[in-house]
């Protein structure tokens, strides 16, 4: 099968969804790899490495006119013009993007998001949100430390001791506990919070302290829980005190890092004005969430902090808040090394040993799940 890997064109994106690595797989297995020349130099993949394992190089043209097309991205109007109906595309397409997933069965396509992936046993080895949001919050942690004009660790020196930075980490989700062990590394003091109780254990297990908020009605422990491995929105009760929980830490703290974010929703406030106010002068919020917030009353999209400029980073109230939007992109080798070995593994349920056309089992789970377009119709459930 001719499979297409084109570059990716979005602003700062400089992930690629084969590596040499899984292009010498699709190789051994048969398939005819072209790779759009460039297409992996951002993440340290020079077109002579994909050659040396069997992959061609190519335009625009001929990785996007292929019968597969594996992306990072979903496709810009000018790619899906490359692209041919019948064609099957296999990316990060943004589930919750009715438009743009109606361009896609509008272009033909057979269009799978890895995002939608159930979270599940069986889909770790295919998990993008989870492969991507480990990278984002090791890099939040690094850059928080770029910015913070102080140490990280307590140094003991002739010229006096310096205090260890105390890190506020606000969501224990995948990105949350690689901030907190990434953080504990460079010798900081954490404290992180989260809405389900069950984290708790993972946050002292790094190192970190929880931010324990008592549950006072079976709604609160019910909604807790969450679902499918994702928070649920709590009830306002709930929110109110943890929200008075969390302003304390955050007066106190050096660095916040929030990562909250709920599918398909707007991302929750954790972090107000006033909390930013209360802050250090000097100190840092690193918001993964920037961009996904609900509208401010001037028409920007914050993130769980409201003052947040998404792909920016400014400085309000004498707190450096930082907007990236795509902290795994600043980690280009490793996040495509991951992501390729996720679209590896998704393929083999669709792209079986010795197929020479793509398979759609809608009696998988995960398959039926991706699955976001296809013979010209949105399939999203």
């Amino acid at each position: 099968m001719l499979i297409g890997v084109p570059a990716e064109t979005a602003v700062g994106e400089t992930r690629v969804a084969v590596t040499p690595e899984t292009a010498k797989k699709y190789v051994a297995q048969g398939h005819t790899v072209r790779v759009q020349s460039g297409a992996g130099m951002a993440a340290s993949a020079p077109d002579a490495a994909y050659t040396a394992v069997g992959a061609e190089i190519t335009d625009a043209a001929g990785a996007l006119g292929a019968d597969l097309v594996l992306k990072v991205r979903s496709p810009f109007d000018n790619e899906l013009a490359l692209m041919k109906p019948g064609a099957t595309l296999v990316g990060m397409l943004n589930p919750f993007d009715a438009a743009g997933l109606q361009r896609l069965a509008a272009a033909g396509l057979t269009a799978f998001a890895l995002e939608a992936a159930p979270r599940t046993t069986r889909a770790q080895s295919m998990d993008v949100l989870s492969s991507q949001a480990n990278i984002a919050g090791y890099k939040a942690v690094m850059v928080a430390a770029h910015h913070y004009q102080r140490f990280f660790p307590m140094l003991m020196t002739a010229a006096g001791t310096v205090k260890a930075a105390r890190v506020v980490i606000l969501g224990v989700g995948v990105a949350g506990l690689q901030a907190i062990a990434t953080a504990k590394r460079l010798g900081a003091v954490i404290e992180a919070s989260d809405v389900r109780p069950s984290v708790k254990e993972q946050v002292e297990s790094l190192g970190g302290k929880f931010i324990d908020v008592p549950y006072e009605t079976a709604e609160e422990k019910e909604a807790a829980e969450g679902v499918g491995g994702y928070a649920r929105p709590m009830p306002p009760s709930w929110l109110e005190r943890q929200k008075a929980e969390v302003a304390k830490r955050v007066a106190q703290a050096d660095v916040v890092i929030s990562t909250a974010l709920i599918p398909g929703r707007a991302a929750p406030v954790l972090i107000t004005e006033d909390m930013v106010k209360s802050m250090k002068p000097g100190s840092v919020i690193v918001d993964i969430a920037a961009g996904k917030g609900a509208p401010n009353p001037d028409g920007s999209i914050g993130g769980n902090c409201p003052l947040t400029e998404a792909d920016k980073t400014v400085v309000k109230h004498g707190v450096t808040l930082v907007g990236e939007t795509n902290l795994a992109a600043l980690v280009g080798a490793d996040a495509s090394a991951l992501y390729a070995r996720n679209v590896l593994d998704f393929l083999k349920l669709v792209l079986p040993k010795d197929a020479t056309a793509v398979q759609v089992p809608m009696d998988d789970d995960i398959v039926a799940a991706c699955l976001m377009a296809q013979g010209g119709e949105v399939k999203r459930k």
